[in-house]
């Protein structure tokens, strides 16, 4: 930073770096390192900033074949940017991904959007990869798809189509999870996947609304989270069309 600044220089001359001792004496310092480095952030061009703050929507760190991806269906140049930021020591690079060289750096990033934009950030980004998910028939970025979504939330979709495909896009990640026998996982996805249903998805998305609850149910077993898996069964005991339907529910109760 202070190389930046031109206040450390090396003097060929005198074969040493040199300094602005009085300039340096007059900075301010700061509460700690990670406050003083986002200072940074006032250098660098909007491109990098915009790029930035796609990645931090993505956590400490992302893949850059996902950021590839994502440059690519967006449209919003994101590789070159991020690669200008890792020359900043903004973002490190490494075992083929970007990260943040410390968190505050990605909170920095994130709290550049309006907290009202986050969530349509999050939806975009979901979109974008859901998109390459069914188009490609590749559910590698599955998982990460609906995670964006879901963090941009209900109120972010846009009618009620959307919604139902979001539904089982969260119904899809929630079976992923269970092949891997990530209970907890499937059961966060299976339970945002019902909180796109809309009004009468009893009897709208029949389908759709007993494999969510029969699946979410059977996770709340496996987790113990009992009040939950009462009123999941409860739900599907009370709406399933027949007695078959009913059966699972009837049976993880039991259990």
């Amino acid at each position: 930073e202070l190389y930046k600044q031109r206040l450390l220089y090396p003097s060929l001359s005198r074969r040493r770096w040199d300094w602005e001792a009085d300039q340096i004496l007059a900075m301010k310092v700061p509460e700690n390192v990670a406050t003083f480095i986002t200072k940074s952030f006032d250098r660098l061009p909007s491109e990098v900033l915009s790029a930035l703050v796609v990645l931090s929507c993505f956590g400490a760190s992302a893949d850059i074949s996902l950021i590839e991806v994502l440059e690519r269906e967006i449209k919003q140049p994101l590789i070159a940017p991020l690669e200008a930021a890792v020359a900043d020591s903004v973002l490190g690079k490494k075992d083929g991904k970007f990260f943040f060289m410390h968190d505050k750096l990605q909170e920095t990033a994130y709290s550049m959007m309006k907290p009202e934009e986050r969530c349509l950030h999050h939806n975009l980004y979901g979109q974008a990869l859901a998109f390459v998910v069914v188009r490609e028939k590749d559910d590698r970025y599955l998982l990460t798809a609906a995670t964006q979504i879901n963090f941009g939330g209900p109120q972010a979709v846009i009618d009620d189509n959307q919604a139902l495909s979001v539904a089982n896009l969260n119904l899809d990640a929630g079976k992923k999870a269970m092949s891997m026998s990530d209970f907890f996982s499937a059961h966060r996805y299976f339970n945002h996947g019902i909180s796109y249903l809309r009004s009468g998805h009893w009897i709208k998305q029949y389908d759709v609304s007993l494999e969510l609850f029969n699946l979410a149910a059977a996770c709340a077993l496996m987790n113990a989270e009992h009040e939950r898996l009462k009123m999941l069964t409860g739900e599907v005991i009370r709406h399933a069309k027949c007695f078959e339907d009913k059966f699972r529910a009837i049976c993880i109760s039991i259990n």
